[in-house]
């Protein structure tokens, strides 16, 4: 059996994408189980690989994904010509030209994927700011008349045309898929909805069930403290996500419980009560798992883990991503910690079905 083929995005080329993406692609136990390409620029990763201290690496430049070599201490670059003077690009900026960059190697291996060219996509970082400064700039010229998206989510759902989508954040067996991302808290309580919570409920179920989980155990976060206790706190789980639960049970999904009291329903999926949990907005299922995936070496004043992938549901692709920002603060100086991005690189193989 091949070993898949992964698209990397090099990222915002002004973060430490480029960089983690040397240190990850630099150990040899990559090739082991996968045949990695970068999508990005051949000279933001010649510089990277200087930052980092590995000039030993050759990046091979590839103008298809035909060309590639796929060998250990040679890192091969689908070559988008996309800064103009690196020598005069500033590291830890937001800027349009970086954040061009960044929405071209989306836009470049989602339409690899699409073509069968990859088996599965990864993505660094990109900078939301600097890219949405880039589209307005351009006024849609080099987006398809797109001039805003939220995140990678959006952007992958869009040239995928997917409808129905959700991000899960995984960490080990700790998995959460969320009812809503990137919009306002207020707006996020509004959009829990008995249809849209049904519908993330039947993606964690497939996804869980495409990762090997026969018989899936799914919880259900309620939204309000102590999941509004029978109305006395807000009324969205008597109205919305126990309806979505009683019609997902409907349909066959047995495994699925709740409402559960979002303080404690983590702790217990880390417990190995639960495959999966259904958040109902952005942070109630990012803070749980960034805070068990990042930890702080506080003596040393340095992180000594950042693992955690981000991984988007529902497409007719395969998309995993680190689970942190651009990381400006380590951008050009070559102490990035790469462990994400390894993670999202193998989870990416593993949902192929093809890994070792």
């Amino acid at each position: 059996m091949n070993k898949p083929i992964v698209g990397i995005t090099m990222g915002d080329p002004a973060g430490s994408g480029p960089e983690i993406t040397i240190k990850a692609l630099a150990d040899p136990e990559q090739y082991s189980y996968c045949r990695p390409i970068v999508v990005g620029d051949v000279k933001v990763m010649e510089q990277a690989k200087k930052f980092v201290g590995r000039e030993d690496i050759v990046i091979h430049r590839c103008e298809k994904v035909s060309d590639a070599l796929f060998t250990p201490g040679t890192i091969d670059v689908l070559h988008l010509d996309l800064i103009e003077d690196i020598s005069k690009f500033e590291m830890a900026k937001v800027s349009v030209e970086g954040g061009n960059a960044a929405f071209q190697c989306v836009k470049k291996v989602i339409e690899l994927a699409m073509a069968g060219e990859v088996d599965a996509t990864c993505t660094n970082a990109l900078n939301k700011e600097a890219m949405n400064k880039a589209l307005e700039y351009y006024h849609g010229e080099k987006s398809d008349g797109y001039t805003h998206f939220d995140g990678h989510t959006e952007i992958y759902a869009t040239y995928t045309h997917t409808k129905k989508y959700t991000m899960m954040l995984a960490h080990h067996d700790l998995r959460v898929v969320h009812v809503s991302t990137h919009v306002s808290l207020r707006e996020a309580c509004d959009r829990v909805k008995k249809d849209r919570v049904l519908e993330v409920i039947e993606i964690a179920n497939k996804a869980c069930k495409d990762m090997g989980i026969e018989n899936p155990r799914i919880a259900v976060a309620g939204l309000n403290p102590h999941c509004g206790e029978n109305g006395l706190f807000g009324r969205e789980e008597i109205e919305e996500i126990t309806p979505a639960i009683e019609a997902a049970k409907a349909e066959g999904i047995t495994g699925v419980v709740g409402p559960c009291p979002p303080d404690s329903v983590f702790s217990q999926a880390i417990g190995g009560w639960y495959d999966i949990v259904v958040c109902m907005y952005h942070d109630q299922g990012h803070i749980p798992l960034k805070t068990v995936g990042f930890v702080y070496d506080r003596e040393k004043q340095e992180w000594k883990a950042v693992e955690g992938v981000n991984v988007t549901l529902g497409l007719p692709i395969i998309r995993a991503s680190v689970d942190h920002g651009t990381d400006f603060y380590h951008a050009g100086k070559g102490n990035g910690n790469e462990l994400s991005l390894v993670n999202a690189i193998k989870y990416a193989v593993k949902m192929t079905g093809r890994a070792n």
